[in-house]
C-alpha cells in the first residue's frame, strides 16, 4: 500500500481499510456496534484488533476517533502500520491493540462530540460524584452558540466574547470554554450526563483485553492543536510520579506535560488520561499513557468551524444544504488532506509508537 491511500475520504471507507488492513496482518478483530446511523443511514461501529499473543504482558494500544472527526489521523496511521509493519515490529511477550473509531458518530458526522453530546475527553469523570462547574462557561454559553449565525448578531457576540477575554486573560479565556462544561448539553466541550457509548466501550475494551497485563502503553492520536504538522505528545501524570518518570524515559523531551504547564491544552478533568488510569493501576500494571496532537490550523478558525457545528446540531438542518460549508469548514480544522500533513503523521506516528513499543520493555525503572 502507498503510504498516503492509508488515509481516507469517508467514516466507512476508513473502516473498510481498517479491517482489511488487520485480515492480512492477522489481527484478531473485535465489534462494538454503535446504537446510531450515519448520514446516510450506514451502521456504525468501534473497531478493535488485536495483534500478538493471547498472554502478552506487555501491550502499546492505539486509539483513533476519540474526537470523532479527528479519527481521520488515527486511523490513516493504524491502517499504515498494519501494511507496513504488522507482527514484524513487535518483540516476544509484546501485543499491539488498535482501537479504531471509539467515537464512530463523530467520526461520520464529522463532529468532534458523540451521539450524546459528549465531549468524549470530557466525559471520563467520576459521575457519581457532582460535576465541576465552570464558572466561565456559565457566563459566555450562549456567546458561543448564538441562536443566529448572522453577520450582525456573529459580530455582537464576538464583540461581548473580546471585552470577557480582555477581562479574565488570555488563558482564563481558553479555560472558558475548553477547560470542560457540565451545565449545557448542546454546547462546546461538554462532558457530563451520565458515561456515553464510548466511554463505556472503552472500558469494556480495558476490562476484556488490557486487565492483568504488566506493561501497557496508550497513544490516543489527535488533531486540531499546535503547530501544522507537528506531533506533539501530551500527558497528565502529576510531577514526578512513575508515570511521569516514564512518558519521559519512553518520548524523551519532545513530551509535553500539563502539570508542568507545558502544552496549551487546558482540560483540568474527563480525560481518557485519568480514565484509564483509574482501572489500570500500579503496581498490577504500569500504564504509559499519551495523546498524540497534530496540528493543524489556528485556534480562530477552529473556533468558528466548532460552533457553527454546535449552531447547526442545536438550530439547524444537520441534513441540508447548510450542513454542506459547516462539515466542509470542520473537515479542513480537523483533517487537512495534503500529502505534506499526512506524511507527518505517518512519520511522527510511526517514531512514538516505536518508543511505546521501546518503552514497555523496560518494565519497572
Amino acid at each position: 500500500m502507498n503510504n498516503l491511500q492509508s488515509f481516507s475520504a469517508t467514516y466507512s471507507e476508513a473502516r473498510e481499510k481498517f479491517l482489511s488492513a488487520a485480515r492480512v496482518a492477522g489481527v484478531v478483530n473485535h465489534r462494538y456496534e454503535n446504537q446510531t446511523k450515519g448520514p446516510k443511514g450506514e451502521p456504525l461501529s468501534t473497531d478493535v484488533g488485536w495483534l500478538g499473543p493471547d498472554d502478552a504482558s506487555k501491550v502499546v494500544v492505539v486509539i483513533s476517533g476519540t474526537h470523532g472527526i479527528e479519527g481521520y489521523c488515527g486511523s490513516g496511521f493504524q491502517v499504515d502500520w498494519l501494511a507496513s509493519v504488522g507482527p514484524s515490529g513487535l518483540p516476544a511477550g509484546t501485543a499491539a491493540l488498535f482501537v479504531h473509531a471509539i467515537n464512530p458518530y463523530g467520526f461520520a458526522w464529522t463532529r468532534r462530540v458523540t451521539d450524546e453530546g459528549n465531549d468524549l475527553n470530557r466525559n471520563y469523570v467520576d459521575h457519581s460524584k457532582p460535576y465541576p462547574v465552570n464558572e466561565g462557561y456559565l457566563e459566555i454559553a450562549n456567546l458561543l452558540v448564538p441562536a443566529d449565525l448572522s453577520k450582525p448578531s456573529i459580530e455582537a457576540a464576538d464583540a461581548a466574547l473580546l471585552a470577557y477575554r480582555k477581562k479574565v486573560g488570555d488563558i482564563g479565556f481558553l479555560r472558558a470554554i475548553s477547560a470542560g462544561q457540565y451545565s449545557h448539553p448542546d454546547g462546546m466541550f461538554y462532558g457530563g450526563g451520565g458515561p456515553s457509548w464510548s466511554n463505556r466501550t472503552l472500558h469494556a475494551i480495558v476490562d476484556k483485553l488490557l486487565k492483568g497485563r504488566s506493561d501497557v502503553a496508550v497513544i490516543d492520536f489527535h488533531s486540531g492543536l499546535g503547530p501544522y504538522g507537528y506531533g506533539e505528545p501530551i500527558t497528565h501524570y502529576d510531577i514526578d510520579t512513575p508515570g511521569s518518570r516514564r512518558v519521559r524515559a519512553f518520548w524523551g523531551e519532545s513530551v509535553t506535560e500539563s502539570k508542568r504547564g507545558q502544552t496549551a491544552s487546558q482540560a483540568l478533568d474527563g480525560l481518557g488520561h485519568y480514565g484509564l488510569n483509574r482501572v489500570l493501576q500500579e503496581p498490577a500494571t504500569r500504564l504509559t499513557m499519551c495523546t498524540l496532537e497534530f496540528g493543524t490550523f489556528d485556534g480562530e478558525n477552529g473556533q468558528k468551524a466548532f460552533r457553527a457545528d454546535h449552531w447547526l446540531h442545536k438550530y439547524g438542518d444537520p441534513l441540508g444544504k447548510e450542513a454542506e460549508p459547516v462539515r466542509a469548514a470542520m473537515r479542513r480544522q480537523f483533517y487537512p488532506e495534503s500529502d505534506d500533513w499526512k506524511e507527518a503523521v505517518l512519520f511522527r506516528g510511526h517514531q512514538v509508537v516505536r518508543q511505546a513499543i521501546a518503552g514497555v520493555q523496560r518494565g519497572a525503572l
